[in-house]
């Protein structure tokens, strides 16, 4: 962890956020930092509005900040066909780069039942039903142990399975 300070307040955040002592996330610590850096309730609200804006069904969010470092917070939303899916996605991105974010990736394509839209602290997942039945993400990211004691239990677990077989 490392401590920084901005003005009167002071934060605490991993340190796998900093190369060189500059924040690399889009994380927001505090209201005077440089364009294209985005509190996360405000880019969540991004993201749900732009959803919202073509019709997407079943928004749900999971708050994975405890579960992995790569992201604090997922949105799943549905599409009615691969079209709609990837006008949603599109329609996602260029809310955020008029917001002043750009998008750190998008995987997926324009037929595809699956898009995937990274906003750093924040990943979009459109999906169709078929899809989001099949992978079932809400799920999996339940089901994950939400802490370090958690985790390596789990895995000592695993092991001892392995080692048994």
């Amino acid at each position: 962890m490392a401590r920084l300070q901005f003005g009167a307040t002071d934060q605490v955040v991993p340190s796998s956020h900093f190369i060189n002592r500059h924040v690399i996330t889009t994380r927001h610590y505090h209201k005077g930092l440089p364009s294209g850096v985005m509190h996360i309730d405000t880019l969540k609200n991004l993201a749900i509005d732009s959803l919202e804006e073509l019709k997407a069904r079943d928004i749900t969010q999971l708050d994975v900040a405890k579960l992995t470092e790569v992201t604090d917070l997922m949105l799943i939303a549905s599409g009615t066909s691969t079209r709609h899916v990837a006008a949603l996605a599109q329609n996602v991105v260029e809310k955020a780069k008029a917001s002043g974010l750009h998008p750190r990736g998008v995987e997926g394509g324009d037929n595809a039942d699956w898009v995937l839209v990274d906003l750093g602290d924040v990943v979009v997942h459109i999906m169709l039903p078929e899809a989001r039945a099949l992978y079932d993400l809400e799920r999996l990211w339940a089901d994950l142990p939400s802490d370090a004691g958690a985790i390596s239990e789990s895995l000592k677990q695993f092991e001892e399975r392995a080692t048994m077989s």
